[in-house]
């Protein structure tokens, strides 16, 4: 099984509920899920974010 990830900061300026918002939508739409959130000294949130490669196989 392949991963495909995407790393995405938030600035100290966005609301909890903002972000929160923002996450969802991406793994109801995208498919992505939440691995890790860091919060940094500056308040900044670094979230990556990861979902399935699927392959299609050929066949004859």
């Amino acid at each position: 099984m392949e991963w495909q990830f995407e790393k995405v900061t938030f600035s100290r300026e966005y609301p909890r509920n903002v972000v929160t918002k923002l996450l969802v939508e991406r793994a109801e739409h995208g498919g992505w899920e939440l691995v890790r959130v860091r919060i940094s000294a500056d308040g900044t949130r670094r979230v990556i974010l990861r979902r399935k490669i699927i392959r299609a196989i050929r066949t004859a």
